[in-house]
């Protein structure tokens, strides 16, 4: 699929085209009229607040701040561990180590040197993506029974910007809603369209999409502490496995009054061939407190995210595909739901260490910084 960063200029033809601030892709776009005036008319009517809301499409959610919340949880969640973009390798003797932690240390060397190496790596300050997004979900279900995405699919496409050392910032646009995230190396936050910014709990922490194969930096720094806990085929690639697990501070801190994160953990499927991260899985299970009962309800997330399609850009081997899916259990109160999400993204370019990249980009909303000067 093709990604549109321009649209005509429909009132002055003469005029310079529209640069959109979120490249979407093509088949969003003609899928909006049938002809360039009603498509770009409905783009932007798309961009405003909807008076409908058609729940056969949207992941199957039943109203637009359900969606966003979906679309927060899957396309922009972060991981539970600060990294070192600077020192990615970073960590303690082999020397020192268990077998299995001086094992995982061995394997990242790999996957360092199959990424373009020390000299490539290092010698990236910033970078810039654009990519897009097609995204498909099941209802909830009661039960066990066997999930399927039945809805219409959802296309988008979004922007993501980094520098050194923590800074970030996540634009991201699928069927006309849109959601942001970022981190100015204080604290990461998102925002959506119709909600207002959230700061995440903890110190500042960064997108997942990072570590999935997108810079190999995040991920050596992120399982530079890792135990190797066995070997896995992950499409007919035999594979070690790299698991970390957060620490009860750790996941303390990134708790709050209503919601106690349980347990974190992740792991990551390295090709004993290649050397390269061929999948990446993220699980997490909170417990949100009743109000006024005992009563708890618990919510697991579990995410599975394959990686393929590896290309070298200015030397350094990137991710530029992949297929993630994402099943949300609920339960408690006797009761067992589960939903499950399927996302396909590409990449469509990436660029490092682009000139005039100010802080300033990265800056929180103006409502989550006077949220901080209340406090």
């Amino acid at each position: 699929m093709m990604i549109m960063k321009l649209c005509p200029n429909l009132d002055n033809e003469e005029g310079l085209d529209t640069v959109l601030e979120v490249p979407i892709p093509e088949e969003m776009y003609t899928k909006m009229g049938s002809n360039e005036i009603l498509r770009w008319q409905n783009m932007r009517k798309l961009m405003r607040a909807r008076s409908s809301f058609d729940s056969s499409s949207y992941l199957l959610a039943n109203s637009d701040n359900e969606f966003l919340t979906l679309l927060k949880l899957v396309g922009a969640p972060l991981i539970p561990f600060r990294v070192d973009l600077e020192n990615y390798t970073r960590s303690s003797p082999i020397t020192d180590c268990s077998i299995e932690a001086s094992n995982a240390k061995y394997i990242i060397q790999q996957y360092v040197a199959a990424c373009g190496g020390h000299s490539a790596l290092s010698s990236i300050r910033s970078m810039y993506a654009v990519g897009q997004v097609q995204m498909q979900g099941s209802e909830m279900l009661l039960g066990d029974d066997t999930l399927h995405n039945s809805g219409n699919c959802d296309f988008g496409g979004f922007v993501l910007w980094q520098k050194n050392p923590d800074l970030w910032y996540l634009e991201l646009v699928v069927s006309g809603f849109k959601v942001s995230a970022g981190c100015d190396g204080k604290i990461a936050w998102n925002q959506s369209s119709s909600q207002p910014g959230h700061a995440h709990r903890g110190p500042p922490r960064p997108l997942r999409r990072f570590s999935q194969g997108l810079d190999p930096r995040c991920t050596a720094s992120l399982f530079s502490n890792a135990l190797c806990v066995g070997e896995q085929a992950v499409n007919d690639e035999d594979c070690f496995i790299l698991m970390l697990e957060t620490d009860s501070e750790a996941l303390k801190v990134q708790s709050s009054a209503q919601a106690e994160i349980i347990h974190h953990k992740i792991r990551g499927f390295f090709s004993q061939r290649t050397g390269l991260l061929t999948m990446f899985e993220d699980k997490k299970l909170v417990r949100m407190k009743a109000a006024v009962s005992n009563d708890s309800v618990f919510w697991e997330t579990s995410v599975e995210s394959v990686v393929q399609d590896y290309r070298y850009v200015d030397g350094v081997n990137i991710a530029h595909s992949g297929k993630t899916i994402t099943t949300l259990s609920r339960f408690g109160k006797l009761h067992k739901h589960n939903r499950q999400i399927e996302e396909t993204w590409w990449i469509d370019e990436v660029e490092f260490n682009i000139r005039g990249l100010s802080n300033e980009t990265f800056l929180p909303p103006a409502d989550l910084k006077r949220e901080q000067e209340e406090q």
